[in-house]
């Protein structure tokens, strides 16, 4: 191509007209001017050096026909070079040298023009190759470009830029002459020079006030007149260049991309495709079209830190068209993006985070970028650590608004902890809108177990909902409430948006036939959340006319909710929220009362039965609540119950054959809470074959085997506990045979010292146990058979049968006669504590820090220096196994009325039927005196009585029983 600018400037018309012709001709084939056309490269340089001669020389006096002929000579000149070259087979060549020669031969003829692009989007044209005339690609070309020992045409190549200007030149006559830069708005002045407007201008400017000529700067002709006049043939001349070497310059970059294994050459080609993008919106749309935008998208996973930063820097700017961000939808430059976004490199985080932003602008892409692994979690923790990068954080709440347009995404970020949005749009939003969000929120709470604080305007909105008329509205709504009321700082907020009226509306004003029994329960479970958050009943309106949760209104109805028939889940509500208000007094007592007067303590028993275990467990546990202040009714009620408490023993056997759990340790706890003294309970528990049970769950739990439960300490105190409470009907034959036969006094005394990870309760129930037994020793020891007197003369079958006799009876155990009880005792028949080895367990227990075990073994060691017994054999036995010191030792370390009573009345009998030795040791303590002043001030009336009865006989105080008699002098 060759650009001749002609101008025909008639100096006394300048003013009137002036043309500028530019013209681009394309070479013809056909004859020219130029008689000969020579063939021979030398030749065509010479022919092509005289006709640029004659240019220069005449380039004002030339007519049009002659510019013309000469541009035709040129172009002709030129086509043959080409030809010629193209002749040249390319091992003729030998090197590289002559490759800048050929390319530039080429770019004449506008082949290279036409392919130079490498990796070309498939839906594209195909081009001419450069192989058809045995010519290098352009990524040989670029190659060499970056090789120290290759040369094209005598030049080194060191940027992209110039490889462009090399394949399509910049022209002299696009040049100011003036600044010597490529004109964009070129203008011709008098003298039929083209100069860029603003150089032009300046230099006027420097004769503004000056009386001298202006003179042209390139005719140094002087100019008469300063007008300038647009040169738009040149202008629209040099803006097709700038459009076509631009055009020039984003195909090289993108063959330079795909030299990925350069990252030199990646980088500089995504710094000029970079310029070339803010130069002009068209370049955008070519990159677009030639494929640039899809290759970037692939460098974000490059190795090199640099580029992955460049690429999403053009990215950033590539995609802020339409076109660009639904290019990019169709690559993996979002799920590589959100990679991006937890790199340690700031620069890099910030162009990542940057190009996410701006690819959120677009409606398409929103769900896309929602759903990728990661991308909201990466997200809103940018967002929330605000304070090490702020830049980055702000970015990220502004990408995450923009998701928010897309529903969906307000679920993800629901599930990603970022709560904030779906609320909002759930108060803010259309009645469509809160569907979806009230949707969102149920399938959540489904999924996963959330902690949502919500806000007043949220649960306003909820409550709502419940009044609608929608029955899906109505239980997305109630299922969100029962989520929401179950994390427990909620509830006080729900309580001031009037979450309980209408919680108890559904309960008990709607009618069973106006919604399904589901909507009941999901209303009681929120209730039950809401009262066992900690809230204060008697201050909780449950209804217009001022009832509150603890008045006998609310107790009553919520009583009466309970039946068999009603589901599960309703009634372990309803239950939860009795428990819940049974832990303050008012509530307790009117639910005392109304199980009274309705006798609804049935349900509740059959209810211990159901098959859901967590409904089970809630009944005894409420029956556990109320044992303590109606324990006679709730016996009856078990005992009458068809079965039931065959079904409470075959819940001891079966804890022995599985794990531990809850109901287990609920069933015994429940038998040995219930009053010890009901024995149609005891009755039934001995006749359902409790004992054996009991006894055989107790070795288990003694001997490790079923200890892994959490539940293993309150489940080996309930059957320590149940089997002690038939200790206390003794009186009854049936039970006192099962407390023979099963030898009560060895195993209680067993767990004296055998269950010691049990916190001192099964020591006190063990001593609770033998104290109720060693009552009956008195009564149950016989006395030992007499001795005949032998007769005088026996005959001698007589000396034979009793010699029979004598031998039979030397086979026997010899009988144990007991020096307390003065008869015969034994363990299993008499439950004697001497006999059974209780004594010294019973002592070691005296040593236990919690005053309850302390005060349990007291008990038991009385019964020995009861008044019934033999007291002084009694003591000898107890001073024998240090009974004295123990016993002392528990007036220094505790201060209880009853332990003081229990210790005076030991140490009395100690003073009384005790040796010397034994005296001395007592009244040798010199805690004794302090204890016993201590008593007789502070004591109640019990304790002082036995601190003065002691004091009495130390003679610290008169003895006002003596009889005195009056000598008159």
């Amino acid at each position: 191509m060759l650009l001749v600018v002609s101008t025909d400037v008639n100096q006394q018309s300048f003013n009137d007209s002036g043309t500028v012709t530019i013209k681009r001709q394309t070479a013809q084939r056909a004859p020219s001017s130029v008689t000969q056309m020579p063939e021979s490269p030398p030749a065509c340089v010479n022919l092509a050096k005289d006709l640029t001669a004659r240019c220069r020389a005449r380039a004002l006096q030339l007519t049009d026909d002659e510019i013309l002929s000469i541009t035709q000579d040129l172009d002709s000149v030129i086509q043959n070079l080409c030809d010629y070259i193209s002749k040249i087979p390319s091992s003729a060549l030998g090197s590289n040298a002559y490759t800048g020669v050929a390319v530039k031969a080429l770019s004449a003829r506008g082949f290279l023009e036409d392919d130079m692009l490498t990796n070309t989007v498939k839906n594209m044209p195909n081009r001419r190759s450069f192989h058809d005339s045995n010519m290098p690609r352009l990524v040989e070309f670029l190659q060499g470009m970056y090789h120290e020992s290759d040369e094209f045409g005598g030049q080194m190549f060191s940027s992209l830029p110039e490889v462009s200007e090399y394949i399509e030149p910049l022209y002299d006559a696009l040049f100011c002459p003036l600044a010597n830069e490529v004109m964009t708005d070129p203008v011709l002045t008098e003298s039929g020079v083209t100069y860029e407007r603003r150089a032009i201008e300046e230099y006027f400017n420097r004769f503004a006030g000056n009386s001298k000529t202006v003179i042209c700067p390139v005719t140094k002709m002087p100019l008469q007149n300063r007008t300038l006049m647009s040169n738009s043939s040149l202008k629209s001349v040099i803006a097709e260049w700038k459009m076509r070497n631009e055009a020039m310059r984003i195909r090289i970059a993108r063959t330079a991309l795909s030299l990925s294994s350069m990252d030199a050459i990646v980088l500089e080609a995504i710094h000029e495709l970079m310029s070339l993008v803010e130069l002009r919106r068209k370049n955008r749309e070519h990159m677009h079209k030639i494929g640039v935008t899809r290759f970037l998208a692939r460098l974000l996973d490059n190795n090199n830190v640099q580029i992955r930063r460049s690429a999403l820097e053009l990215l950033c700017l590539l995609v802020e068209d339409e076109e660009g961000k639904d290019i990019i939808g169709k690559t993996k430059a979002i799920p590589r993006t959100i990679k991006l976004l937890s790199s340690n490199g700031t620069d890099e985080r910030d162009a990542a985070i940057s190009f996410l932003l701006e690819l959120s602008k677009s409606p398409l892409l929103l769900e896309d970028i929602g759903s990728t692994a990661g991308s909201i979690l990466i997200l809103t923790t940018m967002k929330i650590n605000d304070s090490d990068d702020p830049t980055a954080a702000q970015k990220a709440g502004e990408v995450l608004k923009n998701l928010e347009k897309c529903s969906k995404n307000i679920k993800y970020m629901a599930e990603s902890g970022y709560l904030e949005p779906l609320q909002i749009h759930l108060v803010e939003g259309s009645e469509e809108m809160q569907m979806e969000m009230v949707s969102y929120l149920g399938e959540l709470v489904q999924e996963q177990d959330l902690t949502i604080d919500i806000s007043g305007d949220t649960s306003g909105v909820l409550i709502k909902m419940v009044h609608s008329c929608n029955t899906v509205a109505r239980k997305a709504a109630l299922d969100v409430l029962v989520q929401l009321s179950s994390h427990h700082p909620n509830s006080k907020t729900l309580v001031e948006a009037g979450v309980v009226p209408v919680m108890v509306e559904e309960l008990f004003i709607r009618k069973v036939d106006d919604d399904p029994l589901s909507y009941k329960a999901m209303a009681a479970a929120v209730l039950a959340n809401v009262v066992e958050s900690g809230i204060d009943p008697d201050t909780t309106v449950v209804n217009k006319e001022g009832h509150v949760l603890t008045s006998k209104y609310s107790i009553y109805n919520f009583v009466h909710m309970l039946k068999c028939f009603m589901p599960d889940e309703l009634n372990l509500s309803v239950i939860r929220v009795l428990l819940a208000l049974t832990a303050h007094a008012k509530p307790l007592a009117a639910l005392v009362s109304v199980v009274r007067e309705n006798h609804r303590g049935h349900s509740v028993v059959e209810l211990m039965s159901s098959r859901t275990e967590a409904l089970g467990v809630a009944a005894t546990r409420l029956l556990i609540t109320l044992s303590a202040h109606m324990g006679h009714t709730i016996a009856e009620r078990l005992c009458r119950t068809q079965g039931q408490p065959r079904r409470l023993v075959r819940s001891i056997i079966r804890a022995g054959r599985a794990t531990v759990t809850e109901r287990h340790a609920a069933a015994v706890t429940l038998l040995s809470r219930l009053p010890f003294r009901n024995v149609s309970l005891n009755l039934a528990l001995v006749q359902e074959g409790a004992v054996p049970a009991i006894l055989r769950g107790i070795e288990e739990m003694r001997s490790g085997a079923a200890r892994t439960s959490r539940h293993a300490a309150p489940y080996l105190e309930g059957l320590v506990g149940t089997l002690v409470r038939l200790t206390v009907t003794l009186y009854n034959p049936d039970v006192l045979k099962a407390a023979m036969d099963h030898d009560f006094a060895s195993v209680l005394t067993g767990l004296l010292t055998g269950a010691a990870g049990s916190g001192g309760e099964v020591q006190r129930l063990a001593a609770v146990g033998l104290e109720n037994l060693s009552y009956h020793s008195i009564k149950l020891s016989r006395p030992p058979p007499e001795e005949e007197p032998r007769p005088k003369k026996m005959t001698i079958l007589m000396r034979l049968k009793d010699a029979r006799v004598h031998n039979h009876n030397s086979k026997s155990p010899p009988l144990n006669v007991c020096p307390v009880h003065r008869g015969v005792c034994s363990p299993s028949t008499t439950f004697c504590l001497l006999e059974a080895g209780a004594v010294e367990g019973l002592l070691v227990c005296l040593e236990n820090d919690n005053p309850r075990v302390v005060d349990a073994a007291l008990g038991a060691l009385c019964t020995l220096v009861d008044d019934r017994v033999d007291v002084e054999k009694a003591v000898v036995a107890l001073v024998e196994q240090g009974a004295a010191r123990r016993v002392l030792a528990v007036l220094r370390q505790h201060r209880e009325n009853r332990l003081w009573q229990r210790c005076f009345s030991v140490v009395e009998k100690l003073l009384v039927h005790g040796d010397d030795g034994c005296v001395r040791e007592v009244t040798g303590d010199r805690m004794l005196p302090t204890a016993l002043v201590s008593a007789f001030h502070r004591g109640d009336a019990n304790a002082k009585q036995a601190a003065e009865s002691i004091l009495r006989r130390l003679h610290k105080m008169p003895d006002y029983s003596a009889t005195y008699v009056s000598l008159e002098f």
